[in-house]
């Protein structure tokens, strides 16, 4: 198990990039087997550091191939390599993603479009009161890990039953409630890197603690899990 990204990783995403075909993948299918039990090994370790800080039910290593039945984009392999890690129990959802490539690393972490019952129930929490998230994303080390929310995926109005003058409405609008951090290569190849992986999810566990509380209570705060 390593701690550190071998930069060789880069070399070879950035060979498929120029040489993405089946005929090249198959040709070089030591290249890439070594550069993936590497940065699988790297992968882990994070997994090993997670567990220190998180209850994780395990890690999911992505495929390289791509799904190319309804793209038009037909090249048949990811330029990338990535591996989430799952939050275990019903209690303690969300989870934690990792994507490494020469293009633009970077981890994640939260919740990517939560169900329809989850979503209703954590809009309505904003709804009645966001004095606690809030209070989660001015902390010094959201603000300074991730500035705030990932704002790309919201609504451009009002969800149904929502009123659109509400004072929390852009945080009602949201889709995903994540947090994202982008790395340059040089962060990524940095000694210190795994350690800044690690930290930067460290981060986001106030926000998980309370989700964890709005996501098994009911709009009274009881508790809706099975005694």
């Amino acid at each position: 198990m390593t701690t550190i990204v071998n930069p060789s990783i880069f070399r070879f995403l950035t060979d498929l990039k120029n040489n993405n075909t089946r005929e090249w993948f198959a040709k070089n299918k030591e290249y890439y087997q070594k550069e993936e039990d590497q940065i699988k090994n790297f992968f882990t370790a994070i997994n090993e550091g997670l567990t220190t800080i998180d209850n994780i039910v395990g890690m999911k290593v992505y495929r390289i191939y791509r799904d190319i039945r309804f793209s038009k984009d037909k090249t048949p392999y990811k330029i990338y390599r990535s591996c989430g890690y799952k939050r275990a129990t019903e209690a303690l959802r969300g989870g934690y993603h990792l994507e490494i490539t020469p293009e633009g690393s970077f981890l994640a972490a939260g919740f990517w479009q939560p169900n329809k019952e989850d979503l209703f129930r954590i809009r309505k929490e904003f709804e009645m009161d966001s004095s606690i998230i809030e209070d989660i994303l001015n902390t010094t080390n959201i603000k300074n890990t991730f500035g705030s929310f990932y704002t790309r995926n919201s609504l451009k109005v009002a969800p149904t039953g929502f009123d659109k003058n509400h004072p929390n409405i852009e945080l009602i609008k949201k889709k995903d409630f994540i947090f994202l951090r982008k790395f340059t290569n040089k962060e990524v190849l940095a000694k210190d890197f795994h350690t800044t992986v690690i930290n930067s999810f460290t981060a986001v566990r106030p926000f998980f603690n309370y989700m964890s509380d709005v996501l098994t209570t009911n709009l009274n705060g009881e508790s809706i899990l099975e005694q």
